[in-house]
């Protein structure tokens, strides 16, 4: 199991920017699919988007298409998700996983093997 560590939230205006860090521990980042889910107050966690290991897929959920990109250093044990044109809607605790020889169909549900805590994305209007 891998910890993992989320950070660059923060405040921000409706179409601004903000990217999101996830360092890893262990040495075996490479083999670990990653990505992002967030939970707005009062709302179920949803799936924003996967990182595969090996061919790397990608996959994002429909409502952040266009704007977010997900992009991974496995030198660095890092996976990074690039917030472009945020809007209020993405205001979420948002929280990076982790899951060995991950599957998207599984990590699109929310089964992962690790979590990080969350970091906060706030925007305002």
């Amino acid at each position: 199991q891998a910890q993992l560590v989320e950070s660059g939230g923060g405040l921000v205006q409706v179409g601004g920017s903000l990217r999101l860090s996830c360092v890893a521990s262990g040495h075996t980042f490479s083999r670990y699919s990653v990505g992002w889910f967030r939970q707005a107050q009062g709302k179920e966690r949803e799936f924003v988007a996967a990182f595969g290991w090996g061919i790397g897929a990608i996959e994002y959920a429909e409502s952040v298409k266009g704007r977010f990109t997900i992009s991974r250093d496995n030198a660095k044990n890092t996976a990074y998700l690039q917030m472009n044109n945020l809007q209020p809607e993405d205001t979420a605790i948002y929280y990076c996983f982790a899951d060995y020889f991950g599957q998207m169909e599984k990590l699109k549900n929310g089964v992962a093997d690790s979590w990080g805590r969350g970091t906060q994305v706030t925007v305002s209007a």
